[in-house]
């Protein structure tokens, strides 16, 4: 099971690190009609959520996590900074940063139970592992709405 669940999380990975490369810039900032942030600011909010979802595993550095929320937690804006928030070259590099955790992550660590349980709306998350695979479903989830903002984006502009 735990090789499944880090090949899965590094193939997401993969696919959102080149979705985010081969990303016009142009495009970055702008909010689509129907949506409710930017590109940039669903990239951001993989990168916080994961930063977030791994540490309740395994020991990282929370500066990213204090630096990340007011622009990346859910419930932010773009419309609402006041400040420059980080941007795709530092995204690009935190997620390869926390793709290089995946593998050392241990089968006894995704069965550490989280003290207490991760409560997410009505989500309940009980173990670093079901935490860690909710965080690449959510993951894939993003990537899905930056791809159809992209989509809008483009049809927009023809």
């Amino acid at each position: 099971m735990l090789h499944t669940l880090i090949s899965t999380a590094t193939t997401v990975r993969q696919m959102v690190i080149g979705q985010l490369e081969a990303m016009p810039n142009e495009v970055w900032d702008v909010q689509p009609d129907g949506f409710k942030n930017t590109i940039h600011w669903n990239a951001g909010h993989i990168v916080f959520c994961s930063e977030y979802f791994l540490s309740t595993g395994i020991k990282v550095d929370q500066s990213l996590i204090k630096t990340y929320a007011p622009f990346f937690n859910t419930g932010t804006s773009p419309s609402e900074w006041n400040a420059n928030a980080p941007g795709k070259e530092e995204f690009l590099e935190q997620l390869k940063r926390q793709m290089s955790l995946f593998s050392d992550i241990s089968s006894d660590t995704f069965e550490t139970p989280l003290e207490p349980a991760l409560q997410i709306g009505p989500l309940t998350f009980r173990t670093f592992g079901e935490a860690f695979n909710f965080s690449t479903v959510h993951e894939t989830l993003h990537s899905a709405t930056i791809s159809c903002m992209l989509k809008t984006l483009q049809h927009k502009s023809a």
